[in-house]
């Protein structure tokens, strides 16, 4: 595996290239200096020389970070490289995959349809996709009850039997990840469902996971379903709106927002700005091979379009959506959630099932935050007390992070929006981007 190290003076200059001659593009959110909403540009400054830090370190190779306060932007520059090895500066229109970061906009097109009558919370899943109608519970044959060794797919030792579930899997139970379809329990040993091929659309391959196991009885535990729970939700878009789930983003969500670079794929003229995907090791970055990410990413022309992490995007493109949550569901005069139905994807709905669930399956997300302090609302995260969990955003906010390193948070308390985009997966790095965020604030 080829690895890359720094070369610092050369770092140093092009990060001061990035931060100095990239103007900040013009956007429906119009910039402000930071003093104008309340936070201080010289402690601005240790963003900067946080990201720098772990560049230093070899823990990332570059990032943009984002910080909007009062609907302006305060803060937003480009760092280090989105490629090492060809040493290109990292831009502020950078593209990232931004993996798990499309849930929640999954989440927001199942509240659309909801909102229309379309789709209800408590409808089961079966009401779209007759396969789910006798889909099986996977439970340990030595005692129900038991935590299963390891609980992650492929380590589970103990004999199961499958059952019939108690009640049928919910839409409310994809939203919220209380479905056990497809996370890392015994239901993904007892049942095998046939890969996805490359050619399988939605319609194609989530009829098959009415083939699955559950993990668990519907509603009854929380599981990061990482693929199938939000993939399907994305089949229920398509089935309720007639329109490709592609083109119900785009027509519905992207286009209105002007998020002119979200896609679930790359075009050949967009390809330029994106950011190589990078492991951290200790004296270098390591390159993710394109056969490390075959199946996270579409390939072009793209024909499963993955609810669960397929899209790509831009720092800017998910300010717009993100600040849409935060104003309560409307953008420039243009609405497309209410308040309440945003106050209900941001409110916890799964109480101490989200941290008995992590401390069970210490995998994906579950490694973020101490999940005590933390809720579960509709495909969003929700902080219910920022000291429990260790973080650095005030109770009350929202968000997700992606598998690559992106984060973005929604603090309606301090009426902020922070992104980061990274493309090296890094919690410390994401607790220490909202910590510096935090200190900048003034008032």
């Amino acid at each position: 595996m080829k690895t890359v190290t720094f070369d610092r003076p050369y770092l140093f200059a092009l990060i001061g290239v990035a931060l100095l001659v990239v103007p900040l593009p013009a956007g429906p959110l119009s910039t402000a200096k930071p003093e104008e909403v309340g936070i201080s540009s010289e402690r601005l400054k240790r963003i900067g020389e946080m990201v720098q830090r772990h560049m230093s370190a070899h823990q990332v190779a570059g990032a943009v970070t984002l910080v909007a306060r009062r609907g302006r932007i305060a803060h937003f520059e480009a760092h280090g490289f989105m490629d090492l090895e060809s040493k290109t500066p990292m831009t502020k229109d950078a593209i990232f995959h931004i993996a798990s970061m499309t849930k929640p906009v999954t989440g927001v097109a199942v509240m659309m349809l909801v909102e229309e009558g379309k789709i209800r919370l408590n409808d089961p899943v079966s009401r779209f996709i007759p396969e789910f109608k006798n889909i099986k519970v996977a439970v340990a044959n030595v005692n129900p009850n038991a935590t299963m060794p390891g609980n992650r797919a492929g380590d589970i030792k103990l004999p199961v039997t499958l059952v019939p579930p108690i009640r049928e899997v919910t839409i409310r139970d994809l939203l919220t990840h209380t479905s056990g379809l497809q996370g890392r329990g015994p239901g993904v040993s007892a049942v095998k469902i046939a890969p996805r091929s490359p050619t399988d659309k939605l319609a194609d391959y989530i009829p098959r996971l009415g083939a699955a196991a559950l993990d668990f009885q519907p509603g009854m535990g929380w599981a990061y379903s990482p693929l199938a729970g939000p993939d399907t939700l994305g089949r229920v878009v398509e089935i309720v709106s007639g329109l490709p789930f592609d083109r119900f983003l785009a027509e519905r969500l992207f286009g209105p927002l002007g998020m002119k670079d979200t896609a679930f794929s790359v075009s050949a003229d967009r390809m330029p700005r994106l950011a190589t995907v990078y492991y951290a090791g200790e004296n270098a970055m390591r390159r993710r091979s394109p056969n490390q990410i075959a199946g996270e990413f579409c390939s072009t022309p793209c024909v499963y379009f993955s609810g669960a992490g397929g899209l790509s995007s831009t720092a800017e493109d998910y300010l717009q959506f993100a600040q849409m949550l935060l104003n309560g569901g409307q953008l420039n005069g243009r609405r497309f959630l209410s308040p309440k139905t945003v106050e209900l994807m941001s409110t916890d709905h799964v109480g101490e099932l989200y941290a008995t669930g992590c401390a069970h399956d210490p995998y994906g997300p579950c490694d973020f935050y101490d999940q005590r302090g933390m809720g579960f609302g509709l495909l969003v995260d929700v902080v219910k007390d920022a000291v429990a969990a260790g973080i650095g955003v005030s109770n009350g906010s929202f968000g997700w992070a992606g598998g690559n390193g992106t984060r973005f948070w929604v603090d309606p308390k301090e009426q902020m929006v922070t992104i980061l985009m990274v493309a090296t997966r890094s919690v410390l790095f994401q607790r220490d981007f909202e910590y510096a965020v935090k200190q900048a604030l003034i008032e």
